[in-house]
């Protein structure tokens, strides 16, 4: 008998993070997986770019033996800042 072939898959989820660059692209990265980021032409397209690539990053890493994801945290920091004087 065989297996169907999603057995023994994990579904995972993970934080993303999308912004518009400059050039009007939007960048999407995940942050638990070191370098992991991809794009595209709208949000929807960077979202199912970035879902693709997070799938190619576990997969390198796990053949590589690399843990598959890092510990991220986020900190709100305090910045002075100003239009210089010169």
């Amino acid at each position: 008998m065989e297996l169907p072939s999603k057995i023994g898959r994990k579904r995972l989820k993970f934080l993303i993070t999308i912004f518009q660059d400059e050039d009007g692209m939007y960048i999407a990265e995940c942050p638990a997986i070191p370098g992991c980021v991809s794009q595209g032409q709208t949000e929807v397209e960077a979202e199912r770019n970035i879902n693709e690539a997070i799938k190619e990053c576990l997969a390198v890493r796990a053949e590589k033996g690399l843990p598959l994801t890092v510990s991220t945290r986020q900190i709100e920091v305090e910045v002075e800042w100003g239009q210089s004087p010169y």
